[in-house]
């Protein structure tokens, strides 16, 4: 059953107003690119909206270890960009910026979206959740997104290890120099 939660109305605000990353990535403001932001957005958007935003169940169960995570390595990251937009980025916020991931990710995607996830699949199928607006059984696709989760997780990690990579080792470039 659908319920209303202001919480979770403000959370909904934001992770809206994070696909202007995409935007910014797809227009050259950021660096970013397009792909892998919009895939880090379609998760967090689609666990968000169809998930915890629909199921007043899942808003019981633990999720401050996934809205930390998200909100600990958004502030991070967005810090980091602000600062840098504006001349340049303090060394410290740089390395928590390309190191912090490396522990909030994967506790923001495991323990969080797809724990979550799977927890709710009985439900979801008991309910035959959204079958009155989607051509597929919603059931089904939660089944395959988890299953395809690791992958498309995997993909986004790897990118932010090239990333970090990339990055501070311009640092030890600069230092060496």
């Amino acid at each position: 059953m659908y319920t209303e939660n202001r919480d979770f109305t403000y959370k909904s605000i934001l992770q809206s107003l994070a696909f202007l990353e995409v935007i910014h990535g797809a227009v050259g403001i950021m660096p970013s690119g397009v792909l892998l932001p919009l895939m880090q957005w379609g998760g967090r958007t689609h666990f968000l909206f169809a998930i915890v935003r629909r199921i007043s169940e899942v808003q019981e169960l633990p999720l401050k270890t996934t809205f930390v995570a998200w909100g600990v390595s958004e502030a991070i990251r967005y810090s980091h960009y602000a600062l840098y937009c504006i001349g340049s980025s303090p060394k410290w916020i740089t390395l928590i910026r390309y190191n912090a991931f490396i522990v909030l990710y994967p506790i923001g995607v495991f323990p969080g979206e797809m724990w979550l996830m799977y927890q709710v699949l009985l439900f979801i199928k008991e309910e035959n959740l959204y079958a009155d607006s989607l051509p597929f059984s919603y059931y089904y696709f939660v089944l395959l997104l988890l299953f395809c989760y690791p992958f498309l997780w995997l993909k986004l990690y790897l990118h932010l290890f090239k990333q970090r990579r990339s990055k501070l080792g311009k640092q030890d470039k600069k230092k060496r120099s």
